[in-house]
């Protein structure tokens, strides 16, 4: 990649085998997020054959000076995307502005050479670049006390009752790497109860070996019975729960309610000072779950930049009406179907 105007001084090139340079640049930049860490272009690719454009700006002296992580999503069915980064909520260049204005008249560029349908950036930034922001999505963060008693007290009663129900029942919450396994049972039957595609197995077995000091698993057990789960990461002082799910027949006992709680408390023990719910579709069920803890709604600045003729808006959603026969169709399969073909289908989503 050649340099371009206004910023002859900076060459875009794609990141190389060493990525040490880059992940330190994310550690020091203020918006970064642990999906900027280079280790994601080895699990996207590996596990799902995705295309990872990573590039890297470097300045007249070859210092780096930015990072942009991005990801080309493509299917005959769902159109032609590329996306920093799919299947998580953040993304979007990194580094000084003039680096991050240069890679984003990269992205722009490349979406329009290879006629992508939509480029997406979900940053967390909401300004600083010369394209429309997106707020389809929102996600809600919760502040979080030192202690976890202090927390449990600003619950409504409603609230608090909800969470100790599941104890009264008898159930406890495991943690650690080896919850791994109960936690992809849980949730890849929760994904196929909702009518969507699920995540590989190995993506979450490369995300284990690779960010084994951010990720934390968690798993609500009724004896030995697996109810809910959980996967998150840790980020500075945020926490963000990534993936989630509870059994239909968990609800009666609120494992769901104490899957939360305790994912709270094991983030208040170390040091977390926000709990991030993750993203969810504003006015939803999955909006209205994540408010009642009383945290604050917050948008998620996905800069766009539309190149087909169709004006996509953003990637494809089981909420759209286009795609509704999609989930209805998923529900009804045998899990052990919907367990085989879902990773399979699943690359194709950005």
């Amino acid at each position: 990649m050649s340099p371009a105007a206004p910023y002859p001084q900076l060459e875009v090139l794609p990141l190389d085998g060493d990525r040490r340079a880059w992940d330190e640049l994310v550690t020091r930049a203020k918006c970064s997020s642990f999906c900027h860490l280079a280790g994601w272009r080895e699990i996207l690719s590996d596990v799902l054959g995705a295309e990872c454009l990573y590039w890297q700006v470097v300045d007249g002296d070859g210092a780096l000076q930015g990072i942009l992580p991005l990801v080309r999503v493509r299917s005959r069915i769902f159109g032609h995307y590329l996306v920093s980064l799919p299947f998580l909520n953040y993304g979007g260049p990194l580094g000084s502005q003039a680096a991050q204005d240069r890679l984003v008249q990269e992205a722009v560029t490349e979406a329009r050479r290879t006629r992508a349908d939509l480029l997406e950036l979900r940053t967390r930034d909401p300004g600083g670049f010369d394209l429309p922001v997106s707020s389809r999505k929102i996600t809600v963060l919760l502040p979080l006390p030192s202690d976890a008693e202090t927390l449990f007290t600003r619950f409504p009663a409603k609230l608090r009752s909800q969470i100790r129900r599941p104890m009264k029942e008898g159930l406890d919450v495991r943690f650690g790497p080896e919850q791994r396994e109960p936690f992809y049972e849980v949730f890849a039957r929760t994904m196929r109860d909702l009518g969507t595609p699920v995540l590989p197995r190995a993506l979450f077995e490369r995300v284990a070996a690779t960010f084994s000091d951010l990720v934390v698993f968690g798993v609500v057990y009724r004896g030995e019975q697996p109810l809910a789960g959980g996967c998150g990461f840790v980020w500075r002082e945020e926490f963000e729960m990534s993936w989630a799910g509870s059994l239909r027949e968990s609800r009666r006992l609120a494992a769901n309610m104490l899957l939360y709680w305790a994912f709270m408390e094991h983030a208040i023990s170390g040091g977390v000072r926000v709990f991030n719910f993750g993203r969810c579709t504003p006015g939803g069920s999955t909006h209205h779950f994540k408010t009642q803890w009383g945290g604050v709604d917050v948008p998620l600045s996905w800069h766009q930049s539309v190149s087909g003729a169709g004006g996509v808006r953003g990637t494809p959603s089981p909420d759209d009406p286009a795609y509704s026969w999609g989930p209805r169709l998923w529900r009804r399969l045998p899990l052990f179907v919907a367990n085989r073909l879902g990773p399979r289908l699943v690359r194709f989503l950005p």
